[in-house]
């Protein structure tokens, strides 16, 4: 592994509409941040849903930059579902640095920041520097970067990591991919990772103790997992779903209402959740 890389930060869920996907998230039990805006650069807004060492971001389009043509043109193509994946690292420069050691170009570190809101009605600013790997260098059609919090305490803000349904961290990420053993080891090339073979057809890239996995399988061997979904749920290559660690499975199906129980946990379909199929199970 990369030196500098921690683990899972977290996932984005590009959406096209944030206001109606903020409302669908809250409907499942989870506590989501005030809206933010992010540097006139960036030209998008988000909310998060902060866990335990990782969070999941909602992000919209809110003016046509640059910097955010990727996310358009997957809106464009895909709908809304998990665009990218975050690794969280503890230094920026010194991971371009890395990848360029792998032979490949980074972009960045790019610093940006954007305000919050925390209890009480206090402001603070969270702060990033980030760096992307190579846009052409999609694991099983996941974009790909990392990210240095130069401010957690301004993420990790305990009042929003309190959820109804009890949830605490990403466990996995689950990508389909036609090639499942190819979109892994590329993942294990762009951060200098290892490939773990499960027993039904899952390939699995550690992305750091006590931090989520990233897998990637066929979609059939999605739906084989995961009964209760269709094969019109899930795209035959790009970032699925997630599995997610809850405090109390009782409390989860009493707040996924439209939850599916299958196999000692609950999973909530695509369309319930802005085109992420989410699994929870007992943490």
């Amino acid at each position: 592994m990369l030196s500098t890389l921690l683990g899972l930060d977290h996932v984005v869920v590009a959406v096209q509409d944030l206001a109606r996907a903020s409302a669908a998230w809250r409907e499942l039990g989870f506590t989501l941040s005030p809206r933010g805006t992010h540097s006139p650069h960036l030209g998008t807004g988000n909310h998060t849903i902060m866990l335990g060492p990782d969070y999941i971001e909602l992000i919209g389009v809110l003016s046509e930059t640059a910097h955010n043509a990727p996310t358009r043109a997957f809106l464009a193509s895909c709908g809304d579902g998990i665009e990218r994946a975050a690794l969280t690292c503890r230094d920026a420069g010194l991971l371009a640095e890395e990848i360029r050691s792998l032979g490949l170009e980074p972009d960045g570190p790019l610093s940006f920041g954007r305000p919050v809101e925390l209890p009480g009605g206090e402001q603070a600013e969270a702060r990033f520097r980030t760096v992307k790997w190579p846009l052409d260098e999609k694991p099983g059609g996941m974009r790909l970067f990392a990210c240095e919090h130069l401010t957690p305490d301004a993420v990790w803000v305990p009042d929003l990591q309190r959820h109804e349904n009890t949830a605490t961290r990403i466990r996995q990420v689950e990508a389909a991919a036609p090639d499942p053993r190819g979109a892994a080891d590329q993942l294990a090339r762009l951060i200098a990772g290892t490939v773990e073979q499960d027993s039904d057809g899952f390939h699995r890239v550690p992305t750091g103790p006590g931090r989520a996995d990233i897998v990637f399988a066929t979609r059939a061997a999605l739906l084989a997992r995961h009964p209760g979904l269709t094969a019109d749920d899930l795209k035959e290559e790009g970032a699925a779903g997630l599995v997610i660690g809850v405090g109390s499975l009782r409390a989860a199906a009493q707040s996924v209402r439209g939850g599916l129980a299958r196999d000692g946990g609950i999973i909530v379909r695509p369309a319930e959740a802005s085109g992420v199929a989410l699994h929870f199970i007992q943490d």
